[in-house]
């Protein structure tokens, strides 16, 4: 049995699924009473990663945990210790953390503070670990949905600064061969895409897969603050700006470690947009 928290989420619903299609019995977790549209052999569970005590009935008698931290558990919750703890002590063997390419290229960001804890917790847990670190979501890209639909047009900052994207899928399929295959105790991947995008040509993938023209409207780094301050924590803003506008070379270098474990290349952000394409017509 496999535990997946985050099951919500591009990557843990995708992951979920994977390891069902694989034959293992998925426990998908989620803080919702019920979570729908799961597909035939993964099963719900409701609990929360960010409370060790309501995880443990959940973990009994699971072999291997995917841990992907959403919201608030981010920057604030109990120790990181708690959960292996109680992971350890129901007899899970393996764990995997999806943690961030940040914590490799921007090791002292005061934004990924609690996911920098959390690999020091696996790493010293005595469990079989293997850590993630991806770069920037392809997906985050749905949200131009709205303005794609309903006025053809892309805003973004920093328009031709270019970052390999990942496709939350294949952070999935990593993550599923991390837990069903050996080899990956104790390793620790960064995940790209297999070409550095900008935006302004995002854009134009959007504009090639629908047929019709988006124009791609630059945003002043202050306005592009005033937006994400709607929904983003103010800690995590002006960091994640430095990224996007001001990449260190290795937050632009293409890794081979996607290819290294699933051995075939990286999905490309127009892979991702022909499967999404619905969101944006």
């Amino acid at each position: 049995m496999i535990v997946v928290t985050g099951a919500t989420g591009n990557v843990g619903r995708a992951l979920a699924e994977l390891l069902a299609e694989a034959g293992e019995e998925a426990v998908a977790v989620s803080r919702r009473p019920l979570l729908t549209g799961l597909p035939a052999g993964v099963r719900h569970a409701r609990a929360d990663v960010g409370n060790s005590a309501s995880m443990r009935p959940v973990l009994e008698g699971a072999d291997a945990l995917f841990v992907l931290l959403g919201g608030e558990l981010n920057s604030r919750g109990e120790s990181p210790d708690a959960l292996l703890d109680v992971a350890g002590e129901a007899g899970v063997k393996r764990v995997v953390l999806l943690s961030s390419q940040i914590n490799s290229t921007r090791p002292q960001a005061p934004s990924h503070t609690r996911l920098r804890a959390f690999e020091a917790s696996v790493r010293a847990s005595g469990l079989d670990f293997t850590i993630l670190r991806p770069s920037g979501f392809a997906s985050n890209a749905f949200a131009w949905a709205e303005p794609v639909r309903t006025q053809r047009t892309v805003f973004a900052p920093f328009g031709d600064v270019a970052l390999p994207v990942i496709d939350p899928a294949d952070i999935a399929r990593v993550a599923a061969v991390a837990l069903l295959e050996d080899g990956h105790a104790g390793r620790t991947y960064e995940l790209t895409g297999p070409e550095a995008i900008s935006p302004r040509r995002q854009a134009a993938v959007i504009s090639e897969a629908l047929g019709e023209e988006v124009t791609f409207v630059e945003l002043s780094r202050e306005d592009a603050h005033a937006h994400m301050a709607r929904f983003m924590p103010a800690e995590v803003i002006d960091g994640t700006l430095d990224i996007l506008g001001v990449p260190l070379p290795a937050e632009q270098a293409i890794s081979p470690d996607v290819e290294k474990v699933l051995r075939r290349p990286a999905g490309s952000f127009g892979n991702w947009v022909a499967r999404n394409l619905p969101v944006f017509q």
